[in-house]
């Protein structure tokens, strides 16, 4: 797989920054991401910019938006759960534990998102459970661009380590 990807990315770089978003995307969507490691979006990145086919900048600019749609995605989509949701089976199953989860996000607001952005087991469900908490949308979206902007950052950092160690 690994060989197909690097052969269509260079024969292709047109589209690097389009599986680059899409990445981003996939391993924070709601359920999804839970099946997409991001050791995934790491080796790509690295591999796009030790190829000289993005800049960095493009790389955590791409990386960044498709984080930052399926984190507010998953966060609206928790919004219109919400009341049908804690009816739910799972939810009535698991009544402490959400209970517990929600108040923590309505407690540490700002630093509960910004721990769901970087722990990669945990990223594409705190803002399904924000939104479901009926954590306010506008703060929400605050403090989730601030959180992608730290997360796009450590991952040039992330990138530009690898290249180094790889060159």
């Amino acid at each position: 797989m690994t060989d197909t990807l690097t052969s269509m990315l260079l024969n292709n770089p047109q589209y690097a920054l389009a599986i680059v978003f899409l990445n981003a995307l996939c391993e924070a969507t709601v359920l999804l991401g839970l099946f997409v490691p991001g050791a995934v979006l790491v080796v790509v990145t690295t591999f796009i910019f030790s190829q000289g086919i993005a800049s960095l900048t493009e790389i955590t600019t791409a990386a960044f938006f498709g984080a930052l749609l399926a984190d507010n995605v998953g966060f609206h989509l928790g919004r219109l759960l919400g009341p049908s949701f804690h009816e739910s089976r799972f939810a009535l199953r698991y009544t402490s534990s959400l209970h517990k989860a929600e108040n923590l996000i309505q407690r540490y607001g700002w630093g509960a998102i910004l721990l769901g952005r970087l722990l990669t087991a945990i990223r594409s469900i705190v803002p399904l459970l924000t939104g479901i908490s009926g954590f306010p949308a506008w703060r929400y979206f605050i403090f989730d661009i601030i959180a992608c902007a730290i997360w796009a950052i450590g991952l040039g950092l992330i990138i530009t380590g690898v290249d180094n160690v790889i060159n």
